[in-house]
Parts: C-alpha cells; sequence; structure tokens
C-alpha cells in the first residue's frame, strides 16, 4: 500500500508538471505512454499466442503521435488507413509465420492505443497559443480543457467506487468485472456531471453543456474500464505491465482516459468550445 500511494503522488505530480509545462514535453511523454501501452497490448497477445506484428505497431504509433504533434490532425485517418493495409498486407508477405487474425489483432491495438492516445496532445494543444483564465491563473486554453477531462475521469471512478462500496447490491457486468455495480455507476454519472459542471463554470462555461458533458464522460469513463478489464481476462493477464509500481501499467491507469480525452476532444470539435 505504501509503494501505490508514494507512485501515486509522484505519478500526480509528475503528471501536473508535464501537463502545465506543455510543449516538447507534453509531446515526449504522450510519445513514450503511446509506445509503452503498445507494447503492453503486444505483450498481452503474445502470451495468448496471437503476436502482433510488433515493429509494424510502433510505427504506427509513432505515425499517429507526429500527425497529432504537429498539428495535422486530418492525416489520422491517412496513417489509420495505411496502418490497417500494410497489417493485412503482412498477412500476405510472412502467411507462414503471421495469420489473418494476427493482422487483426495488430490493426485493432494500434487502433485502441496509437489513435486514441494520441488524442491526448490534439487536446492539449487545442486551440494553442490562446490563454483564459482560470482560479489557478491565466492558462491555455487545451490545457484548461485537458484539465476538465482528466477531472472527468478521476470523478468518475471515485464517485462510482464510493458510491459502489456504499450502497452496491446489483451487478453491472459481473462476467467481465465483478466489482462493478449499478448503484456505483449511477453514482459516478451523478458525481462526474457535477464536477465537470463545476470546473467548467469555474472557467466561464455554461452549466446545461457541461453537465451533460459530465455524464457523457462518466459513460464512456466505464466503457472503456471494461474494455480493458475484456482484454486483460481474454489474454490471461492480471496487470497490463509494471510501469507504475502499485498500479500496474500504462493501460491499467490510462484505460477510461483513452475513451474520455477522444470524447471530449470532439465534443470541443462539434461545439467549437462554446465558442
Amino acid at each position: 500500500m505504501a509503494i501505490r500511494i508514494i507512485s501515486g503522488v509522484v505519478g500526480i505530480a509528475l503528471a501536473t508538471f508535464v501537463i502545465q509545462t506543455g510543449g516538447a514535453v507534453f509531446g515526449a511523454a504522450t510519445l513514450l505512454l503511446m509506445l509503452a501501452g503498445w507494447h503492453e497490448y503486444a505483450q498481452a497477445f503474445r502470451q495468448k499466442g496471437m503476436a502482433p506484428a510488433y515493429g509494424s505497431g510502433m510505427a504506427a504509433v509513432i505515425g499517429f503521435w507526429s500527425a497529432a504533434y504537429f498539428g495535422k490532425p486530418a492525416l489520422l485517418s491517412a496513417a489509420a488507413t495505411l496502418s490497417a493495409l500494410w497489417m493485412m498486407l503482412e498477412a500476405v508477405l510472412f502467411h507462414k509465420k503471421f495469420s489473418v487474425p494476427q493482422a487483426l489483432v495488430s490493426t485493432a491495438g494500434v487502433m485502441y492505443v496509437g489513435l486514441s492516445l494520441a488524442h491526448l496532445v490534439l487536446l492539449r494543444f487545442w486551440r494553442a497559443g490562446e490563454t483564459m483564465a482560470t482560479p489557478a491563473g491565466e492558462m491555455e486554453i487545451g490545457c484548461a480543457w485537458f484539465w476538465i477531462a482528466m477531472i472527468g475521469t478521476w470523478a468518475s471512478d471515485t464517485f462510482a467506487y464510493f458510491s459502489g462500496s456504499a450502497f452496491g447490491r446489483t451487478k453491472l457486468c459481473e462476467t467481465i468485472s465483478p466489482k462493478k455495480t449499478r448503484e456505483g455507476f449511477y453514482g459516478g454519472v451523478l458525481g462526474t456531471a457535477v464536477s465537470v459542471a463545476a470546473a467548467g463554470h469555474s472557467i466561464g462555461y455554461p452549466v446545461p453543456p457541461m453537465l451533460a458533458l459530465g455524464v457523457l464522460i462518466a459513460l464512456v469513463a466505464t466503457v472503456g474500464d471494461l474494455v480493458e478489464s475484456v482484454v486483460k481476462r481474454y489474454t490471461g493477464i492480471k496487470d497490463s505491465g509494471v510501469l507504475i509500481p502499485g498500479h500496474g501499467g500504462v493501460l491499467d491507469r490510462f484505460d477510461s482516459a483513452m475513451y474520455v480525452i477522444p470524447c471530449v476532444y470532439y465534443f470541443l470539435i462539434m461545439t467549437e468550445g462554446f465558442g
């Protein structure tokens, strides 16, 4: 427990520094996370006897990151298309040792890990160079929205845990995640909606759409957690990795964020950040 608490405190401090600093520091940290996440995914399926195309996956992840970091989000679709087509071509070129199921697992992995986590960069650099006043001082708009996404993610997990512990009776999805309950889920939705609305209101955004965003974050955060749980059950692993002492790997810690961050980013795209 002591190791878990210490690594958690250090992790929060490091994350705060990286998020607030932005720029190349944030970009480099995100690239490392993406590569580590792909490594964990590949290792999990290797244990299942379905080893993905490791090198090609690394290249695809770097391609997704590059498109996001250099401000070319439209190239994400090109990177996704090329990586999917190449994985299937590998099943032709190396058919004696690389099967179609492996190609499909590889394609799913680079999308799940690389494409989703590339949105960390897209969200953090949203409207780059523009700043706004926040309770924590002047802050880049993308940075403020990134914190809202993180607050929503943490609120969903925290409120769901305490609501489930106090009132949990009915299992939400017992075969995948035995500890999750419907009562915990409802508590998570309510707590996240209020938390996101409060955070948005503190920096001048209207409450109704922020409440809606909070509900949406709670929903997709839960989905992200369940997706990672079903992957671990399928591959027979307990944790995705050991990168974070006491907390597991990148996929263990970022499972919800892998769904929340793209969700918030496209929410902004559709609403143009409320103007």
